[in-house]
């Protein structure tokens, strides 16, 4: 793929302002909407806080405002005041339950559906900025394959992907696997199952989706990380805005997100190839 000289310039200019880093980065991605993607990131943001871990969440889901209201959340500010020049990224960053930090998006937005490279440029340098006060920073991207969503997907260490059982979701998670392998030189990805009965149907689901990117897309690698069970307390918690993991402590729901951030956080920093990544710029910009 041929990448334009203003790519190729940020690229250099991003090079030069890397510097070795414990924080991790996972972007949190689905193919599909409504799969209960932005949920799982305000319980699984929860539960790492909760283990002492300093975590920022950026609704990248860029035009809309999701996590904020899921919390109960009123931020004065949002990432296009940040991307104007209005505000820098410390005045628009907002505390939630638990003492999550929060860069919300833009509400309504049209211009932050699709970023320019000055534009995604300005908002790593910004988060750059900040990133050695967090031990995680969690994208949570918008569904489906759109330029944003590849460039989050791209730009972190980790690609967290969520799916429920039903078939559109577990084949439009597929095309988003395919087109980050083949456009984005993404190999790895980890697969989160929400809304199961069971973690037996959890797994046998993910070794259905196994055997297709086994078969067409042998050089790609998906880890089975976890299971979220179906929950009646989910709904009630997204009907009083609060992650239900707090509301619901003791929930087996609450049990699954406990669990998964457990396995994260006894995790070392995702290496690829034997090498760490530093910060989570990576390739970001070598495909717009």
């Amino acid at each position: 793929m041929v990448i334009s000289n203003q790519a190729r310039t940020l690229k250099n200019v991003v090079s030069s302002v890397i510097k070795p880093s414990s924080l991790r980065v996972l972007a949190v991605s689905s193919g599909k909407g409504g799969v209960g993607k932005t949920n799982i990131v305000a319980n699984l943001a929860y539960a790492l806080a909760k283990r002492k871990k300093q975590v920022l969440v950026v609704d990248a889901d860029l035009g809309l405002n999701n996590i904020d209201i899921l919390l109960g959340l009123a931020p004065k500010f949002n990432i296009g005041h940040l991307l104007s020049g209005e505000k820098d990224v410390k005045d628009i960053i907002v505390e939630g339950p638990a003492e999550i930090h929060l860069l919300p998006a833009g509400d309504g937005l049209q211009e932050l559906t699709q970023l320019d490279s000055e534009k995604k440029m300005m908002l790593m340098e910004e988060l750059d900025r900040v990133s050695n006060e967090y031990d995680f920073l969690i994208f949570d991207t918008g569904a489906g394959i759109s330029t944003n969503v590849t460039y989050f997907c791209s730009a972190a260490h980790e690609i967290l992907l969520v799916a429920t059982t039903e078939p559109t979701s577990l084949t439009d998670v597929y095309a988003l696997i395919k087109t980050l392998y083949i456009k984005h030189s993404q190999k790895y990805f980890r697969m989160v199952l929400n809304s199961v009965a069971s973690e037996k149907e959890a797994q046998i689901i993910f070794r259905n989706l196994v055997a297709v990117t086994d078969r067409y897309l042998p050089n790609v690698s998906v880890e089975y990380i976890g299971y979220i069970l179906s929950d009646s307390n989910v709904p009630k918690a997204v009907r009083q805005q609060k992650a239900f993991i707090e509301l619901y402590p003791h929930a087996k729901v609450s049990q699954c997100i406990n669990q998964l951030a457990q396995k994260i956080v006894d995790e070392r920093k995702t290496t690829v190839d034997g090498e760490q990544r530093p910060l989570f710029w990576r390739t970001a910009f070598t495909m717009q």
